[in-house]
C-alpha cells in the first residue's frame, strides 16, 4: 500500500500560512497534524521551533516568561503542539502578534475544536485561521478497495496496518490514551469529565449510529442527568470523535424531526468499539448498514465547500433524506445511502423529493456502478460520487 498521501487539506494550509499571522490546525489525535505541519515549514525556507506541549522539558522551556522566549524567535515559524494544554499561552500570542502581525509566526496544533478552546475565556479572533485535518478521506486513498478504507477508517497508522490484531491494539491504545486520559482533562476547561463514564458513554454511542439522539434514554441508561450526557457528547463533539447532524427545516406547515442524528465519525473507531476483527464481520453485523451510512456522509462532508451547510431531513409523517446539502437557504442535492448494490427507495424518500421542491438525489451504493434510477433520481457508487458531487459545485 502507497504510504506517500497527501493530504486535501495541505495546499489550503500552505496559503494560510502565507497569510495569516496565526494558523490552527485542529483534528484528532494521530491524525497527521504534526506531520503536515513540519512537512509545510520545512520547504518554506524560513527557521522553524517545534515545541510539544505534553512534554514536561518543553513546559519548562517556556517556564515563567514564555511570551519572552517565544518573542526571542520572531523570524521563526513556531510550532506549539497540543495547545489546549496551555490556554494561557493564547494572551500571550495575540500581544506578540499585535506587536508583529507578519505571516506564519506561529502554527497552533490542538485536538479540541476552537469552541471548546475559546472556553479558557481568550481567544485570536481576527489573527487566526483554523483548518481541521479529518482522518484519510475517500478521495485521499481512492487506490485503496472502499471495503478495506471503510473497514479500517481514516487514521493514518491503522489504516495502513495490514494485520488486523495490531490495529486493534492501536485503536486500544487510542482509547486509553486520547478518551480515557486526555478528553477528561480537556473537560477541565469547562465541565468536569470522568474517564469512566465518558469510555462507556462512548461503547453505548455505538448502538445508535445513524439514529436520532435521545438524551434522557442515554441518561436512564448510564444513571446520570441529562445534562451530564449532553455535556459529554459536548466533549466528544469537540474532540473530533462525534459528529451530530441537524434536521433541515422549511416553512412546509409539516411535523419535523426536531433531534439530531448521531455518528461516531471514524469508521475505524466504530468498528473496533463494535469488536468487529474482519471485513466478513462488518458485512453480517446489524450495524453494517448504519456503519456505511455513517462513513458515507463523514466522507461527504469532511469535503464540502465552506459555502454548503449538511443536514438530514426527517418528518413525522416517514419522509426522510439521510443527507441535504444546503446553500444559505436553498438545498443543493440530497444523498440516500445504501449498503445493497440493488437499492430499492421508500415512498418516503419520494415525499421527501417533493416537499424539497423535486431536489436531484443520489442513491449511494459500494459498487453498483452510476445509471439513472428514475426523473431526478441517480445511483452512484462510492468512487463515481465526487464527480457526480462535483457537478453540483459542492465539494472544495
Amino acid at each position: 500500500m502507497n504510504k506517500a498521501i497527501v493530504r486535501l487539506i495541505q495546499n489550503p494550509t500552505q496559503e494560510a500560512i502565507l497569510h495569516f499571522p496565526v494558523v490552527g490546525l485542529v483534528g484528532p489525535r494521530q491524525v497527521g497534524k504534526t506531520t503536515l505541519a513540519c512537512s509545510l515549514t520545512e520547504n518554506a525556507g524560513k527557521p522553524t521551533l517545534y515545541i510539544d506541549l505534553e512534554r514536561a522539558e518543553d513546559q519548562d522551556r517556556l517556564g515563567d516568561r514564555p511570551g519572552w522566549l517565544l518573542e526571542q524567535y520572531a523570524t521563526h515559524t513556531v510550532i506549539l503542539d497540543e495547545i489546549q494544554r496551555m490556554p494561557q499561552l493564547i494572551p500571550q500570542l495575540r500581544s506578540l502578534v499585535d506587536q508583529d502581525r507578519q505571516p506564519g509566526r506561529f502554527i497552533l496544533l490542538g485536538s479540541a475544536s476552537p469552541n471548546l478552546l475559546a472556553r479558557s475565556g481568550e481567544t485570536l479572533a481576527g489573527r487566526i485561521s483554523f483548518l481541521e485535518l479529518t482522518p484519510l478521506v475517500r478521495t485521499e486513498v481512492s487506490t485503496t478497495p472502499y471495503l478495506t478504507h471503510w473497514f479500517r477508517g481514516g487514521f493514518p497508522e491503522p489504516f495502513l496496518i495490514d494485520s488486523d490484531r495490531i490495529r486493534t491494539q492501536w485503536y486500544r491504545s487510542f482509547i486509553q490514551s486520547y478518551v480515557e486520559r486526555d478528553l477528561p482533562l480537556l473537560g477541565k476547561l469547562g465541565h468536569s469529565v470522568t474517564a469512566t463514564l465518558l469510555s462507556r458513554l462512548l461503547r453505548m454511542l455505538t448502538t445508535i449510529q445513524g439514529s436520532l439522539l435521545n438524551y434522557s434514554m442515554l441518561a436512564a441508561s448510564l444513571g446520570v442527568s441529562v445534562t451530564t450526557i449532553r455535556n459529554y457528547i459536548d466533549l466528544l463533539e469537540e474532540a473530533f470523535l462525534v459528529r451530530r447532524l441537524e434536521p433541515y427545516f422549511v416553512n412546509l406547515g409539516k411535523r419535523l424531526t426536531k433531534s439530531p442524528k448521531f455518528y461516531i465519525r471514524d469508521s475505524g473507531l466504530l468498528h473496533h468499539l463494535l469488536n468487529l476483527s474482519s471485513t466478513d464481520a462488518l458485512l453480517l453485523h446489524a450495524q453494517a448498514g448504519a456503519s456505511w451510512e455513517g462513513y458515507v456522509i463523514e466522507q461527504v462532508i469532511n469535503q464540502l465547500d465552506g459555502s454548503i451547510q449538511p443536514y438530514f431531513y426527517r418528518t413525522q409523517q416517514g419522509a426522510e433524506l439521510d443527507l441535504v446539502l444546503v446553500r444559505g437557504n436553498d438545498p443543493v442535492v440530497a444523498l440516500e445511502v445504501k449498503l445493497s448494490n440493488s437499492p430499492t427507495l421508500k415512498r418516503g424518500t419520494s415525499v421527501a423529493q417533493e416537499d424539497l421542491g423535486q431536489l436531484p438525489i443520489l442513491v449511494v451504493t459500494p459498487s453498483a456502478g452510476s445509471y439513472p434510477f428514475r426523473p431526478g433520481v441517480q445511483v452512484v457508487d462510492i468512487d463515481s460520487l465526487w464527480d457526480r458531487l462535483q457537478e453540483f459545485n459542492v465539494l472544495a
